[in-house]
């Protein structure tokens, strides 16, 4: 028979898919020796039988009754006992750590007996009534669904009443009177209050974690890291213990590295006093873990020695959450920590120089959004001026938007298109969808393992937390520092999280160490030797080449230095905007004078740019492709010519010119342009524009060459659909080779096809026959088996379709492997079947998506060209792909060393 129900101390390799992230660790670390609360597990397996078939599965009640009699046994307690009542905590636990984002409630098994038993057995009357009334205000905001701001506006009366500054200094009469009105409260808002029978409470408690996986904050935090949402939390049922008993006692978070920047040392923070959701919450400011060293010598030692064991145990960091109850430290929770892009990489780097992990485990251990977010540029607070408001450099990175101060109003603002910076007294996991909506956030309180600052880091995204004097004033919506008004909502701010400053209005940012250090400046930082150290690995270890996608010899030039391998797309459209598009309106639409001038013209122009280009790439390949965009973006706008055709026929004197020209629009205008003359069909009809481009094209490159410089040409045309088209458009190309080629010499070339229309992926073994390479043209690839817009689909129906979860992602942004890359992967097989050599390379945005080449890599392509910008992050997730398709490294969750017993000093 199925066990539901799993004992921390049970034998065997904990399963996290079974037990989740925290009931799996748990146990690991009870093996390990080290000082863990007793308890048990309920799995994962449960919830989602219970969240399926809405109730328990059959035996869990009597599993849990079971394990619930073991743990009693073992600590000599008993559950709702009058004179030694066992308490316990009911935490959530899924297989993905998703930090804050479900329930937790603790103190189980306090009633108006036990709480006096409580007292009693501790000797501490006040500390039994602070739990108490901790176990109505979680259970209150849980199970019975009573607002927070109403425990919060409670609390407040109650200070207020007492006469003192905080909720700490308030006495255990004040907490008893406290505890009474929070059942009220509970009363009046739900119909219902704490339940007197301790068992009935955990009962509630673990169906409040179960249900807590379809809460609002756990759906957004799922969407945003990409979390399946089917595998559901385990909850785990443990002893409690009390970090505010007093003096001695204590609770806090310690990571093994800094989360943000990756150096060793004491990081986290530590609060005398305190359960671990006071720390957490960032209600009250945490001192430095640091600290911890003179208040409790040996407890800081004992955690010392269990943060390094942990360590080594999982090859990584580690973020642990510890109590301190009159001296002695317990082990709450541990999990590979969440840490900021700068951290992920150097903590890599780090860990491969002291020998505890491979270079193709640093190089699986980054990502290509992390690479990215290090490049963004950084706020140049040497122009900036004084700082309005400081705090705690909670995660780095620099933004500027506009102050809202509630999540509602950011997730608004930011649907419009605003940038927003979300400026709160401390964020609670209920204000997820304001951080995802955020461009930054600022916290009043809460220092650097509090919830604003492990989910930004997890996020990317800057924060500064614990700003001293900040004040909120939600009435009035405006934000003072000191007493001081300093800003509206609606004030444009900067945010530096890496320095924790925040300055009034909009200050230019400077590029990051990284972009300068890829552009040839000589920058020196661990951030940089890091980045630079898994790069190389990367290199040495992908099988898929990088170019870039390039149009002018200064993108070459830094796509080259950025580390690209050759140019994969030269769009040469974008040589004709603005005034130049005259010269393709003049072939169009022109009379044969004017063809021919436009023609000569035009030819110079792309002699003199397509040698730049090719000088550019130093006899790397560069891939020209042939003119793509659709006629109407050459030609005048139909309706404008109309009404002055119409307005020079009403004013009585007609232009024959101007009727000319617009006849010969008339004759070119498509109700659909973008499936219309553009690309192949364009070179087929007006076959001089190939002759013209490609004669530029062969002219500049002997060009080079005269002048002893190499060069690599590849000539490319667009939105082919049959071998004949290709076929057809080459021999224009050929009669260009031939005709340079008997007054300069023969000019080597490859002409190749772009396999961007669904007809040119089943295709592809034929379209091989001719062809010397094909590119995957992903954008328009996308568009056309999708039957969609790219330019009025993302704009209008798409992000309904997101919202709903029609669709996890646009299919424009990565790579729709079910549908089009079955079609790419279908094309590579079967151009390789018919020339096993054949280059395929891949040019659209999906080339320079994280998301997307690890598929692209997988089906074989050759080579990847994406933007300048985007080169580094193809060559880390090129690397990655070839790490990950010879086999995982070993997970850093497994079991690689003998268990270590370590005692809590």
């Amino acid at each position: 028979m199925t066990s539901y129900v799993h004992s921390f101390d049970a034998p065997g390799t904990p399963d996290r898919d079974l037990l989740g992230g925290k009931g799996a660790e748990l146990a690991r670390m009870v093996q390990l020796g080290l000082p863990v609360p007793p308890g048990f597990t309920i799995t994962t397996a449960a919830c989602r039988h219970a969240l399926e078939r809405g109730g328990r599965p059959a035996g869990m009640a009597g599993d849990v009754e079971h394990h619930l009699a073991l743990l009693e046994e073992r600590t000599g307690l008993r559950l709702g006992d009058r004179e030694r009542p066992l308490l316990l905590a009911v935490r959530s636990g899924a297989a993905v750590s998703m930090p804050g984002m479900m329930d937790t409630i603790l103190d189980i098994g306090l009633n108006d007996e036990t709480v006096v038993a409580l007292a009693r057995a501790s000797g501490d009357e006040r500390f039994a009534w602070d739990c108490y009334r901790r176990l109505v205000q979680m259970f209150g905001e849980t199970v019975l669904g009573v607002p927070a701001e109403r425990f919060g506006e409670l609390y407040a009366d109650v200070v207020a009443a007492q006469g003192v500054e905080a909720l700490a200094a308030v006495g255990a009469d004040g907490l008893r009177d406290l505890v009474e009105r929070g059942k009220a409260l509970c009363r009046e808002v739900s119909g219902r209050t704490l339940p007197q029978d301790p068992r009935e409470q955990l009962d509630l408690a673990i169906d409040a974690v179960f249900a807590s996986w379809q809460g609002e904050r756990a759906r957004v935090y799922r969407g945003r890291f990409d979390i399946p949402e089917h595998l559901g939390t385990a909850v785990n049922v443990q002893a409690m213990v009390f970090g505010n008993r007093g003096a001695s006692s204590g609770s806090g978070v310690a990571f093994t590295r800094d989360p943000a920047t990756g150096e060793r040392g004491d990081y986290g923070e530590y609060l005398a006093d305190a359960q671990g959701e006071d720390v957490v919450s960032g209600t009250r400011t945490a001192v430095p873990l640091a600290r911890l060293r003179e208040l409790d010598l040996p407890s800081y030692r004992g955690l010392r020695s269990i943060l390094s064991t942990l360590e080594h145990h999982y090859r990584d960091l580690c973020d642990v959450e510890f109590t301190i109850e009159d001296g002695r430290l317990w082990i709450l929770q541990t999990r590979v920590g969440k840490r900021s892009p700068a951290a992920a990489f150097r903590i890599a780097a780090d860990l491969v120089e002291e020998g505890m992990i491979t270079e193709d485990e640093a190089l699986v251990r980054v990502t290509g959004d992390q690479l990215t977010q290090l490049m963004f540029p950084q706020l140049d607070a040497g122009a900036a001026g004084r700082p309005a408001a400081a705090g705690l450099a909670a995660s780095p990175g620099a933004a500027v938007g506009r102050i809202v101060l509630d999540s509602a109003t950011a997730v608004a603002l930011a649907a419009r298109g605003e940038d927003v910076v979300l400026v709160r007294p401390e964020t609670r996991a209920d204000d997820l969808p304001g951080m995802v909506a955020a461009r930054a956030v600022v916290t009043a309180r809460g220092g650097r393992t509090s919830h604003a600052a492990v989910v930004a880091r997890g996020m990317g995204l800057p924060a500064v937390c614990g700003v001293e004097g900040l004040e909120i004033d939600l009435a009035h919506r405006r934000v003072s520092l000191g007493g001081q008004h300093l800003f509206a909502e609606g004030d444009v701010v900067s945010v530096d999280g890496g320095t924790g400053r925040v300055y009034h209005g909009h200050h230019r940012t400077v590029p990051s160490e990284v972009t300068r250090w890829l552009d040839g400046d000589e920058v020196e930082s661990p951030l940089v030797s890091a980045v630079a150290r898994v790069l190389a690995h990367a290199d040495r270890t992908r099988r898929v080449g990088v170019r870039a996608n390039a149009d002018s010899g200064k993108d070459i030039a830094r796509a080259v230095r950025f580390g690209a391998e050759g140019v994969g797309l030269v769009r040469t459209e974008h040589m004709f905007l603005g005034d130049r598009r005259t010269y393709v309106e003049r072939v169009l639409i022109g009379d044969e004078a004017e063809q021919v001038a436009a023609l000569r013209e035009l030819g110079a122009l792309q002699r003199e740019s397509f040698a730049v280009l090719l000088a550019a790439a130093d006899g790397r390949p560069v891939t020209i492709r042939l003119l793509d965009a659709p006629a109407h973006e050459f030609l005048p706008d139909l309706t404008d010519l109309a009404v002055r055709v119409a307005t020079a026929a009403v004013r009585g004197c007609p232009d024959d010119a101007l009727q000319a020209r617009l006849a010969a629009v008339r004759r070119h205008h498509e109700a659909n342009p973008m499936t219309g003359l553009r690309g192949v069909r364009l070179a087929i009809v007006r076959p001089e524009l190939v002759v013209a481009q490609a004669t530029a094209a062969f002219e500049a490159a002997a060009d080079l060459r005269e002048r002893g410089r190499p060069f690599d040409l590849e000539l490319m045309v667009p939105l082919v659909s049959s071998v004949g088209e290709l076929a057809a458009v080459a021999r224009s190309v050929a009669r260009a080779a031939e005709d340079v080629g008997a007054r300069r010499g023969r000019v080597p070339y490859r002409i190749g096809a772009m396999v961007e229309t669904p007809r040119a992926a089943v295709t592809a073994a034929r379209i091989a026959e001719v062809a010397g390479f094909l590119s995957l043209g992903t954008n328009d690839l996308t568009q056309l088996t999708w039957g969609l817009s790219r330019d009025d689909a993302e704009r209008s129906f798409l992000p309904r379709y997101l919202d709903e979860g029609l669709l996890r992602v646009s299919p424009f942004a990565t790579l729709d492997e079910e549908g089009v890359g079955e079609l790419a992967a279908r094309a590579v097989d079967a151009a390789r079947r018919t020339r096993p050599g054949i280059p395929v390379g891949v040019c659209g945005e999906h080339a320079g998506d994280p998301a997307s080449i690890g598929f692209l890599a997988g089906i074989g392509v050759t080579y990847l060209s994406c933007s300048p910008f985007r080169v580094p992050v193809a060559r880390l997730e090129a690397g990655r792909a070839a790490v990950l398709a010879e086999g995982c490294p070993p997970d850093r969750f497994d079991e690689l060393d003998v268990p270590l017993l370590v005692t809590a000093g």
